[in-house]
């Protein structure tokens, strides 16, 4: 594949790196003040960036289909992704951000007209935001097959009974609706035993029990643990077919994978470098901590991982762009175990250099660690890639 970047891709960049530096990264603590004194309310200021971002043509730069946004490639979107890895405020800013950006993939994919019209458009216009509802407390989620919420038909509705936990964004005061995974068909064919629902905040039965912190930090969106109790959607709720849920489930996580990985990327990059700042800035026994071997051998490690991972991001993200997400799923599960792995090890590492005040609030070294190893688990745990990794080479191996 050729690495270089088209003229229009680098353009892009510069345009948005200059957004994100010139005034996204100097609105950062006015959003901050603004969600403590009114943590109900959208900040006016993200509002007034969103405007300019729609303004400067760089808004939904992540959505390939043409009909709502640039149809930019994976390939082309890959260092755009980087860049605003390094900013959670920028990735909303631009309406990139995860969840709602990888719903409006499936949206585009499988919502009927009406559905498209009332979720999907409002969406990629800023105006609304949704969530995803699948991981259980009570199973093992990794296995997709043992979803337990169960969706009844009852006439012309559909009643859900269950709980979700872990679930992102449904605090955001702009989010409104939820794209829930419920068991349909408990004894039928495992992939064909759930379905997804579309699922608006306000309907009767549904209630957000806590939001849940990651290693002792609150994320303002909420990573939520919800209760449906018997919930009652109509017909037209129903996301695709019956029996459907799986395989739209596939086709979501898939680009998800991707996107995260392509973000965590810039996300290492931030981490090394302040590493690099730190390890000239100090000095122990005499000697600048970046004259220390074992730094120094961080360093190196962190720069051939860092490469190999944006590498074969890269390499993900062309193989999709030429042959499609289905075909690229080997791939997916490579960069989705490596560039997590690579980027917790250099935020720790990191961590060690910056020694007691890494671990504080003052860097944003310990909120990295464990926002990074968290997505170690979430999209699919490390031993469910590394299984899917194993099988496949096993029958490459058969075969040859």
């Amino acid at each position: 594949m050729d690495f270089q970047h088209s003229a229009s891709t680098l353009q892009r960049l510069g345009e948005l790196r200059r957004f994100i530096d010139d005034r996204v990264r100097p609105a950062e603590p006015v959003v901050a003040e603004e969600r403590e004194a009114e943590p109900q309310r959208q900040p006016p200021t993200i509002e007034a960036l969103k405007q300019e971002a729609q303004d400067a043509g760089l808004w939904n730069l992540c959505v390939r289909d043409k009909r709502y946004g640039p149809g930019l490639s994976m390939v082309e979107y890959a260092p755009l992704a980087e860049l605003l890895g390094t900013s959670a405020l920028a990735q909303e800013v631009t309406n990139c951000d995860a969840p709602s950006s990888v719903n409006g993939d499936a949206l585009a994919i499988y919502a009927s007209d009406e559905q498209r019209g009332l979720w999907l458009e409002p969406q990629l216009a800023g105006a609304i935001r949704s969530a995803f509802a699948m991981t259980e407390p009570d199973v093992a989620s990794s296995d997709a097959a043992n979803i337990s919420m169960s969706a009844v038909r009852d006439g012309d509705h559909w009643v859900l009974n269950g709980r979700k936990w872990w679930i992102s964004g449904v605090l955001h005061p702009n989010c409104r609706f939820v794209i829930a995974v419920a068991s349909t068909d408990p004894d039928g064919p495992r992939h064909q035993r759930q379905s997804q629902f579309i699922v608006p905040l306000d309907t009767p039965g549904f209630r957000i029990v806590r939001n849940l912190a990651k290693f002792g930090y609150l994320d303002a969106n909420g990573h939520c643990e919800l209760a449906f109790d018997n919930v009652r959607v109509p017909e037209s709720a129903l996301l695709g077919e019956v029996g459907g849920g799986f395989g739209i489930g596939q086709a979501r996580l898939g680009p998800a994978r991707v996107q995260h990985c392509m973000r965590t990327i810039g996300l290492a990059e931030q981490a090394l470098s302040l590493l690099c700042a730190r390890a000239e800035d100090r000095t122990t026994f005499g000697a600048l901590v970046s004259s220390r071997a074992n730094v120094q051998d961080w360093i190196a490690e962190a720069r051939i991982d860092i490469d190999a991972g944006r590498l074969l991001t890269l390499r993900t993200a062309s193989r999709m762009d030429a042959e499609g997400d289905k075909d690229a799923a080997p791939e997916m599960s490579v960069i989705k175990v490596q560039v997590m792995r690579t980027a917790t090890t250099v935020i720790d590492r990191a961590i060690q250099v910056y020694g007691a005040a890494g671990v504080s609030e003052d860097t944003p070294l310990a909120r990295m660690y464990a926002q990074m190893r968290s997505l170690r688990i979430a999209d699919g745990p490390d031993e469910v890639h590394l299984m899917a990794i194993a099988r496949r080479e096993l029958r490459r191996q058969a075969a040859d």
